[in-house]
């Protein structure tokens, strides 16, 4: 599974939830229209996007946890790749944009009301796959729902 799509593009003003939108241009600090608050753990060059697995999402909604897309505050949700395979030093075409994967995410205690205040939930030390990432920009571009996710 190294071919998927983009499920949904996500944005704030700062903090969590991010929030559907129709389109954005990925640039090299991230997604225009979105904020972080903490700037000294979020954002940045090697922080520039983050990604999430929509499969994930579903399992921890079946689980019991309050989750949607965008709640952990990535800023892409992506449908059909093998997440296992989204480690750092991948590389993804995302739309016309491509990324990098730098780094697995830490939790952040602002998402704990969606996980059901287990922020180990998914922590890559305690469970392995199941982290959002973080991905540098090596290509700007655009990117909208619907568009093409691919694993090079």
């Amino acid at each position: 599974m190294r071919e998927g799509r983009v499920a949904q593009v996500n944005v704030s003003q700062g903090g969590v939830p991010k929030r559907p939108v129709l389109a954005a241009r990925i640039g090299k600090l991230g997604l225009e229209g979105d904020k972080v608050r903490l700037t000294r753990v979020h954002g940045g060059p090697e922080r520039a996007v983050c990604l999430y697995g929509l499969e994930r999402i579903d399992a921890l909604r079946e689980e019991g946890h309050a989750i949607f897309p965008g709640a952990l505050g990535e800023n892409l949700t992506l449908e059909g790749l093998d997440w296992d395979l989204v480690v750092p030093g991948a590389r993804l075409r995302v739309g016309s944009a491509l990324l990098e994967v730098t780094k697995y995410a830490v939790p952040c205690a602002t998402t704990a009301p969606f996980v059901s205040d287990d922020l180990k939930r998914y922590h890559q030390d305690h469970f392995p796959g199941w982290s959002r990432v973080y991905a540098r920009v090596l290509e700007e571009g655009d990117v909208a729902p619907g568009d093409a996710a691919l694993l090079l």
